[in-house]
């Protein structure tokens, strides 16, 4: 692939946490971005999506387009003329919520649509597919470090306790369909394979991964669970490899995409430290929260390429909580 560094791209799924943050990044990088949100029937209820039209740049170079995943040629039009696809949209229900073929069908079904766009369009160099670590941790392996070869096993992502199994399967089903779907018809696919993305937002909720890494704070128990044993990364990180990948014109395949490991006992030791002024609140089971060992994921693919991660665990909860006052939240 030559070398992109401008030019018109598309985002999909552009109200989400990451695909927000991504398209802040690419208007500040010179690109103009086709963004797509999901169309709302009820104009009374139209989602407020200034965030996005109002970023510096935007009013120039942000196009917004309604599309969903449900009806895959809404994207046809978004996609016509780019050179680089950024798809990042895809049914989040992690707790289950949805029957697991229903979130399976819908993320698969779209991913395949939006790809035959990309196709058909005859200007498209690049698809940069967001992926996540629930399409790798999920083996039996027992691996002491665990990359882009490894696959998580629909048996055990089916029988997951922790996380809803439509999201585990449809995601790890997504990834590997998309793959094989490029590979097939000569479409220049790559996958970024993402942890728990934690840091500031621009949307104005709380994204429930920020929420999630924030439990200890919020006091919310229930969520503490999630934090067993964490893989992050910093969302500016995120967007700067998702750039970076689509500019690079080795790139090929997977790539993770996580700067830090750790586990609820060492936040529950490094949030006082940081916050005195937050009350921590405890787990009452604590002591029975078992950091069982997982395999160390390495990002030595993508560090390869020559990106590099810039921020670690104290930038990623300061953006957050920062964020959190400043709207209100804290």
């Amino acid at each position: 692939m030559e070398e992109v560094g401008g030019g018109t791209v598309c985002v999909t799924g552009g109200t989400g946490y990451v695909a927000s943050w991504l398209i802040m990044r690419l208007l500040q990088h010179g690109y103009s971005v086709r963004a797509t949100v999901r169309s709302n029937p009820s104009a009374e209820s139209k989602r407020d999506i200034s965030y996005l039209t109002n970023l510096p740049g935007a009013p120039d170079r942000l196009q917004i387009f309604h599309a969903d995943l449900n009806q895959p040629e809404t994207f046809n039009e978004a996609i016509q003329g780019c050179t680089g696809v950024f798809h990042v949209a895809h049914p989040i229900d992690v707790e289950g919520k949805e029957p697991e073929e229903t979130v399976t069908n819908r993320a698969l079904e779209g991913t395949l649509g939006i790809l035959k766009a990309c196709i058909n369009s005859k200007t498209v160099k690049r698809v940069i597919y967001t992926s996540s670590l629930a399409t790798i941790l999920f083996n039996s392996k027992g691996l002491s470090e665990t990359d882009e070869s490894t696959w998580s096993e629909l048996d055990l992502c089916k029988s997951s306790s922790l996380v809803s199994s439509s999201y585990l399967v449809s995601k790890t089903v997504v990834e590997r369909a998309a793959l094989e779907f490029a590979e097939k018809h000569g479409l220049d696919l790559v996958t970024v394979v993402l942890p728990i993305v934690f840091g500031p937002f621009i949307c104005p909720n709380i994204p429930a991964s920020v929420y999630m890494g924030l439990a200890p704070i919020f006091g919310d128990e229930d969520k503490c669970k999630y934090l067993t044993n964490t893989y992050m990364v910093h969302i500016d990180d995120v967007a700067s490899a998702h750039i970076h990948l689509l500019e690079h014109s080795n790139a090929k395949g997977r790539y993770i995409c996580s700067s830090v490991q750790t586990t609820i006992h060492e936040l529950y030791d490094f949030l006082p430290a940081r916050y005195p002024d937050f009350q921590i609140r405890m787990s009452d089971n604590l002591n029975e929260i078992k950091s069982y060992k997982r395999s160390k994921v390495s990002s030595r693919k993508l560090l390869s390429t020559g990106f590099k991660f810039e921020y670690g665990l104290g930038e990623m909860f300061d953006g957050a909580v920062q964020c959190c006052k400043e709207k209100g939240f804290l």
